[in-house]
Parts: structure tokens; sequence; C-alpha cells
């Protein structure tokens, strides 16, 4: 089959279908009042070291008729911080009761049942029940399609991460302990424990083959 994006109904499935599985970033934002926010987001990745560099994209409006604006991204536009924490098995259910569209004055924290912790650098609070979060400064909001209906690619520098220690060791995390987990499509979902090595393979100019490990 081939696929013209611009015209195949339903093409987003297809899209979230293929690119999986993808980590999931839970957002936590502080609206310019100081209302929390925390919303899960699976168009989520680290795209540079120097600077530490994390990007996720989040659709500016909500709703059957787009009537709602979409709380992450308004609060980190009016205020230019945010908290990313990893989601993982143990936080998985408690992630998916964040994503309902709620009114921007409820506490996403509260409905989940997940608990506050107080930054070191920047105001929205920590997901303590996560064993990685980031807390992040907004670098730039790339427009993607519609100025007003269409999504913000949210460029961040991380400028705290707090790990929990039993899954670091010296600067290898033990992902059996992390247990990070993967969005697919639809209402799926996989765990990431089942893996496996391969060795980068090194250019070997002296002995005249191309690769060696």
């Amino acid at each position: 089959m081939k696929i013209d994006p611009k015209i195949f109904e339903g093409f987003s499935r297809v899209l979230t279908g293929v690119v999986v599985p993808r980590p999931i970033a839970l957002v936590s934002t502080k609206s310019a009042d100081g209302i929390v926010n925390l919303a899960p987001f699976s168009f989520f990745n680290a795209v540079a070291y120097d600077p530490p560099t994390i990007i996720f994209s989040s659709s500016r409006r909500t709703g059957e008729e787009g009537e709602k604006t979409k709380d992450t991204l308004a609060n980190i536009e009016a205020t230019g911080e945010f908290v990313i924490a990893v989601v993982v098995d143990e936080i998985a259910e408690a992630m998916n009761r964040t994503a309902a569209e709620y009114p921007a004055d409820v506490n996403e924290f509260e409905i989940a049942g997940l608990t506050e912790a107080t930054a070191d650098i920047v105001a929205p609070p920590l997901v303590a029940d996560s064993p990685v979060n980031m807390e992040c400064r907004l670098v730039q909001v790339v427009t993607i399609g519609d100025p007003e209906h269409g999504h913000g690619l949210v460029i961040g520098e991380i400028v705290r991460m707090h790990v929990r220690d039993d899954i670091i060791n010296g600067h290898r995390i033990d992902h059996s302990k992390l247990k990070p987990t993967g969005r697919l499509a639809g209402n799926m979902y996989c765990y990431t424990t089942d893996t496996y090595e391969m060795v980068r393979p090194k250019y070997d100019a002296s002995k005249g083959i191309p690769i060696s490990h």
C-alpha cells in the first residue's frame, strides 16, 4: 500500500502505529497564576547532549471543536518552565488518568493519586512517584502546521535531573530496574524489559575491512 498522508483518512493512527515504541513524558507545568497541570505526551525524545536538550510535541487546542487551549503548552509559553517525569510501569495507570481533558483549574496530580515534590530550580513540581525527573527551561516552541490549531514542538534544556539511586550505577542506567513504559497506538502500550545487546561496529582502516567489533 502507498499512502498519501494528505488524503488518507485516519493517517494519524498509521503514523503512531509504526513509530513505536515511544517513550512517554509526563509533563508538569504551572500557570502564571500558580495552577499546577500534569499531562502525558508520547511525541517525546532526547535530541542533544550539550546542551542537554529534549523535545515533545503538543497540540495547541483540544476538544471536538478545538474549543479549549492545551494547558501544558499555554503554561510553558507563559512561564518558560516545565518538568518531565519518565513514565514507568509502576505509574502507567496513574499516567493514563491524567490524559483526560480536565478544566484548567483541576490538578491532575490529585486525579491520578500522584505526589508532588518541590523542584530545585523551576517552579513546576516533580512527580515523586517517578524514578526520573528532568527540570527544564524552554528554549523554543516551533509551530507545526496551523498557528492556531496545529502543534507546538517544545524544545527544552535540562537544568537539573533527578534519578533514583537504585537505577543508576556510575553513569549507566539499569533499564531492568527503570522499567520504562512504551507507547504503541490507540489504547496499546508495551513493557520494555525484554532487551538484548548489540555492539556498535567500528571501522578499521588498518585491516582494510569495513567494520570490526
